[in-house]
């Protein structure tokens, strides 16, 4: 058997690899060098844009025909902090007491790991799959995500590349492997509204208008009522005002502007553009009922700015990629398998727009934290599962 089967040995090679983003750290060469010698093609390309770090990336194909199944990830991983708060050096992946420990074991080298050697000993017990495996690896998942994953899609597809299914292996699991596989993502809508004041002295109000009184009426507006009740494939559409500000350094000052950034993750029943327009009703019924002093009558003044890009909700409806996953996970696992829509955005939110996509990969209780650490065991048996969903997967589509 070659090395590339072993997933404990290939998750060792990639974490010490101090691919921290935005550098590529030697962790896309080295898988490289797993999967030239299974007959995959191997293609490198740097994506750049103007005031943003150029990226490394790799796509990586075996077969030439359909189906056609990818798999998905990122080899860069988040700083590790405060080094010396590291039980075991972040970039050793020293192995003890049946625990590996290093920066990227769950978020998501080991899901890379487990992958290879998954296709690694389908090829060794069956050959090439009966069409194509591909695997579409960016390095800037956790940095501004520009120059990785939504323009290695469209590099790909520019380049005649069609994919029939994505499994993407970001670690979805809460607690034990075999927990939750996420199918569907809520959307996210970020934006910013200012209200537009007069600045003046605290001890003479009359002369000013306080835009933070606006500010307060508009937040109320936005909160309450609630945008849903949720779907039964997502939870409730939620809004959070993460800041309010008003670039005032003075107790004794009335602020000339307070601007406010809010973040939406919803659910199905909204789309970008009817969320927006919500958004926008709500806020121009706040400014028209709410003065910025209850003596005058002039509405509030404010601007409203939509960051970019959203992303919108999306469920993976293919029957077929999720009943495979699912009796993979379950036949391997033992475990009754919840299927997800929570938590926060993914490369999954680029991938649905060429392929139905599900996410599964380890368990994630340690991603981003200090001693960020997996059980070697977990890491068979998701190797184990990755095998049979491959085999399962190019078996149904025959």
């Amino acid at each position: 058997m070659s090395q590339a089967t072993d997933p404990v040995a290939n998750l060792q090679t990639l974490i010490r690899c101090p691919s921290v983003t935005p550098q590529e750290g030697g962790a896309l060469h080295a898988l490289a060098s797993m999967l030239a010698p299974m007959g995959f093609e191997v293609e490198r390309m740097t994506f750049t844009e103007h005031g943003t770090p150029d990226i490394e990336n790799l796509y990586a194909r075996i077969g030439d025909g359909g189906p056609h199944l990818m798999f998905a990830g990122h080899t860069d991983v988040v700083p590790v902090g405060n080094e010396d708060a590291w039980t075991h050096a972040p970039f050793g992946a020293d192995i003890v007491d049946g625990v590996m420990y290093g920066r990227g074991a769950v978020d998501m080298k080991g899901g890379i790991a487990c992958f290879v050697a998954a296709v690694a000993r389908h090829i060794e017990k069956h050959g090439a799959p009966a069409g194509s495996l591909s695997f579409l690896i960016t390095g800037d998942e956790e940095g501004p995500a520009i120059n990785g994953t939504a323009k290695l899609l469209q590099w790909a597809a520019d380049k005649g590349e069609r994919w029939d299914a994505c499994i993407l292996g970001e670690p979805t699991n809460p607690d034990t492997l075999g927990d939750m596989a996420k199918i569907g993502r809520r959307g996210s809508l970020t934006g910013v509204v200012t209200v537009i004041g007069t600045q003046g002295h605290v001890a003479y109000p009359h002369l000013a208008d306080n835009p933070l009184r606006g500010m307060t009426q508009i937040a109320a507006a936005l909160f309450d009522p609630p945008l849903d009740a949720g779907s039964d494939d997502f939870q409730p559409s939620n809004l959070e005002i993460t800041t309010i500000d008003t670039g005032n350094t003075a107790t004794n000052v009335i602020p000339a502007r307070a601007s406010a950034a809010f973040n939406i993750r919803f659910s199905d029943h909204w789309t970008v553009d009817s969320l927006k327009a919500e958004i926008e009703r709500r806020i121009h019924a706040a400014a028209e009922a709410h003065g910025l002093r209850p003596d005058r009558a002039s509405p509030i003044r404010f601007e409203l700015e939509w960051k970019s890009p959203p992303s919108a909700v999306f469920l993976t409806r293919d029957d077929t990629l999720v009943s495979v996953v699912r009796s993979s996970i379950e036949a391997v696992t033992g475990r009754e398998l919840e299927l997800s829509t929570s938590g926060g955005t993914s490369d999954a939110r680029y991938i649905k727009d060429y392929c139905p996509v599900v996410e599964f990969g380890l368990v994630g209780k340690t991603m981003h934290m200090v001693d960020e650490c997996v059980d070697v065991a977990d890491l068979e048996t998701l190797t184990t599962i990755y095998e049979r969903i491959i085999g399962d997967w190019f078996a149904s589509r025959t």
